[in-house]
């Protein structure tokens, strides 16, 4: 029987309680000895008679803990008097500090515990919640080197954080209302209201219809009650775009139809925003015209207490950002950016070191990966070298590979934009600072004129590293599946082997060997992205022909600016060809007049799908053709058949959403047809699936029942977006496993 060793626990050990854990199983099990954090280990000598059993227990780690290995040494000497946690050390670097979560239910009690300690009191925290990677400056996690190390702890936070039978013990981020961060409400131009309760008066603003911003963990949102949603969207310049709300449990169950296995991830503690789908889906149309709406519960002690004295059964909360730039930090850019769109700005004076915006998911996936999910850590052999993924353009975040381990950063945005682009380069570099890895391979996106593709050539020239540039929707495979397989890649767009733009696409092989073997049609985009705004564009580049003429006619297009179209698309001019799967659907909306202009990512899309949600389709027959090695599916045949059925019940509503039902059921088909004949021809059993159009929920359970019906199996990786959220990450498995 062993009665003495030195254990070391890799993994997600920093910033999860993991000291004190060991701590008090010690002295539980009478152990003496010593336990201290290295990197990304714990170290702990251990003494006794439990030894064993000791070993058993601490293995198992905390909750917010990942064990990636447990290794136990010999160790000789005498034995010590006590148990103590010594001073961090430098070690290991293959964990990361774990998200930022929800405010436990313990502290929940804590806040609102009458002439408690921590009454009323924000920013009240343990080891088991609170904010990790948004305060964190660098390894190893101790509170001087984090945001907090401005708020030294008094006298009384000092005896929680040695006292081993405390939950705060050892916990980084320990403060109340005496020593931590402290609320200050201003005006829009940011000016100090001197007023005794800033909670209480920020929910009697909230509630006489103000809108404010309000600072969190990862960055300001702006907040407003349900009543003053379309004022908000009227003041951001958004009048279409959904809105996420904040409420308590009871009125989300009373607004949507929420699974038992939604509500448990809505109430884990990386707290997301659920995109949930309505009980009416005319319900709160001022909110969010779509079957859908997000919700998030209250997360943070600062939500709780507004709730607590607000009226309102629910907040709007979104993002204080134009979409695709970095969410917004300080109160500086708040006063600058957003004064004449707020009245009133709640914020506090604890620097937020990494910006970090909400998480979303839909249906249990992911599609946005953000607070509470990353950053993400994935154990997979990639090689010795260090790898880094820059991602995207659109909806970016990066990945690095280090060790065995895979750690994706939380969601970046549209790195076309500067301040952007800029967020892009800071994040690698945070990233960086905190793994430190000999990066020896950065990995792009086809484009070569995406400015993370060129980041990418000058990083790799500066350091000496190796580029691999890696097509944007064999990037989606590598993520979803690196087995043998078939892989369907259907979204918006991405740059393509040949040169034109790629979005549905059908691959057979393995990463990182993955052949192009079937796809949609080449259609024409007239005028290129001016199409992706006003998708009749894109309706006219599949059947420019005069029943089409005639459809925008009657909807106001004045017979010069027809012509004009006309011209790009028979003399080519100004004309991109493409076979994205978005763009079809996108034609689709605007033929039936579902949506004409864009103004949000995804718009006309997701219009559609709402249109035809709940609503039985026709099957329609679907045409195929080839085009030298690659199968085609005719999408220009179901357009025409949206159209003919359209021009026959145009004022009927029902009729029409019957026409966006079948549409999107039958495109569904002919993918899920490329998809099961190429498996057949090649042998394969696993279809893997991704890219942003997946989230359709017709579309995705259209061809996951294909699939299964000719009895094979449809792969989707959870961990990660289907959207490009997942395409650094894919871009690091295509790098890793081509070097291999």
């Amino acid at each position: 029987m062993e009665r003495q060793g030195r254990i070391i626990i890799r993994g997600i050990v920093q910033g999860v309680g993991f000291r004190p854990f060991v701590y008090a199983k010690a002295h539980e099990l009478g152990i003496v000895g010593t336990v201290q954090n290295a990197g990304s280990e714990v170290r702990i000598n251990a003494y006794g008679d439990k030894f064993e059993k000791f070993r058993d227990l601490v293995a198992d780690g905390t909750p917010l803990s990942v064990i990636d290995s447990v290794e136990t040494l010999p160790i000789q000497g005498p034995w010590p008097d006590s148990f103590s946690i010594i001073p961090s050390a430098e070690g290991s670097l293959t964990g990361l500090i774990p998200p930022d979560v929800a405010t436990c239910d313990d502290c929940i009690e804590d806040i609102f515990r009458i002439s408690g300690r921590y009454e009323g009191y924000f920013a009240t925290s343990c080891v088991n919640c609170g904010p990790r990677y948004s305060i964190i400056r660098t390894l190893p996690y101790d509170r001087e080197r984090t945001a907090m190390d401005e708020f030294p702890p008094c006298n009384e936070c000092t005896t929680e954080y040695v006292d081993p039978l405390c939950r705060r013990h050892h916990a980084q981020t320990i403060a109340c209302n005496s020593c931590g961060p402290q609320l200050t409400l201003l005006t829009s131009t940011g000016e100090i209201l001197q007023i005794q309760d800033p909670i209480k008066e920020t929910s009697k603003l909230l509630d006489q219809g103000e809108i404010l911003a309000i600072r969190g963990i990862g960055g300001f949102h702006i907040a407003c009650i349900g009543d003053v949603a379309e004022e908000l969207k009227k003041r951001l310049g958004r009048p279409e775009q959904p809105l996420a709300i904040m409420a308590h449990l009871d009125v989300i169950r009373k607004l949507t139809d929420i699974s038992n296995e939604e509500e448990i991830t809505l109430r884990s503690p990386a707290a997301p925003i659920m995109v949930l789908d309505k009980k009416d889906p005319t319900a709160i149309s001022h909110v969010s015209n779509l079957h859908t709406v997000g919700c998030m519960l209250p997360y943070t002690g600062l939500h709780h207490l507004i709730f607590a004295a607000l009226k309102s059964p629910f907040l709007i909360m979104t993002s204080a950002n134009v979409p695709g730039y970095p969410m917004i930090t300080d109160q500086e850019q708040i006063v600058s950016r957003l004064s004449k769109t707020v009245g009133y700005i709640l914020t506090h004076n604890r620097d937020i070191v990494n910006r970090c915006d909400d998480s979303v998911i839909r249906k249990n996936l992911i599609i946005r990966l953000s607070r509470g999910l990353a950053p993400r850590r994935v154990a997979h052999d990639l090689g010795n070298e260090a790898i880094l993924g820059v991602g995207p353009e659109l909806n970016a975040n990066v990945t690095i590979y280090r060790d065995g381990f895979t750690i994706t950063s939380p969601h970046i945005g549209n790195v076309r934009n500067p301040a952007t682009f800029a967020y892009l380069t800071e994040t690698i570099e945070r990233l960086s600072s905190l793994l430190k890895p000999n990066i020896k391979v950065i990995a792009h996106d086809l484009h070569p004129q995406f400015l993370s593709t060129r980041f990418a050539k000058e990083m790799a020239e500066d350091i000496g590293a190796t580029i691999i540039p890696v097509q944007h929707h064999m990037a989606h495979i590598a993520a979803a599946c690196q087995d043998p397989c078939v892989g369907i890649a259907i979204d918006g767009v991405g740059y393509g082997t040949d040169g034109t733009v790629w979005g549905g696409e059908i691959f057979t092989g393995e990463v990182p060997h993955l052949s192009r073997v079937a796809h949609l049609q080449p259609v024409l985009m007239p005028g290129g992205d001016l199409a992706t705004k006003f998708p009749e564009r894109m309706l006219y580049g599949i059947l420019p022909d005069e029943q089409t003429e005639q459809i925008l006619t009657s909807r106001g297009w004045s017979e010069p600016d027809l012509k004009i179209l006309s011209q790009q698309v028979s003399k080519r001019f100004n004309t991109v060809q493409t076979t994205s799967t978005g763009r079809i659907l996108d034609a689709a909306a605007a033929l039936l007049g579902i949506c004409r202009q864009k103004t949000y990512d995804g718009e006309p899309a997701m219009k559609l799908e709402s249109a035809a949600w709940g609503v039985k389709p026709e099957l329609w027959p679907l045409s195929f053709g080839k085009d030298q090695d690659s199968r085609i599916l005719d999408t220009s045949s179901l357009l025409m058949i949206t159209r003919d059925k359209y021009a026959r019940s145009e004022s009927d509503a029902s009729a029409i959403q019957t026409i966006a039902s079948s549409f999107q059921f039958n495109l569904a088909r002919g993918i899920a047809k490329l998809a099961i004949d190429a498996a057949e021809e090649e042998g394969y059993t696993n279809i893997a699936l991704s890219g942003g159009v997946s989230y359709n929920e017709a579309i995705r359970r259209t061809i996951a029942e294909e699939v299964k019906t000719q009895g094979m199996k449809l792969v989707i990786n959870r961990e990660y977006p289907l959207g490009d959220g997942c395409i650094s990450y894919g871009q690091c498995v295509w790098a890793g496993m081509s070097r291999q």
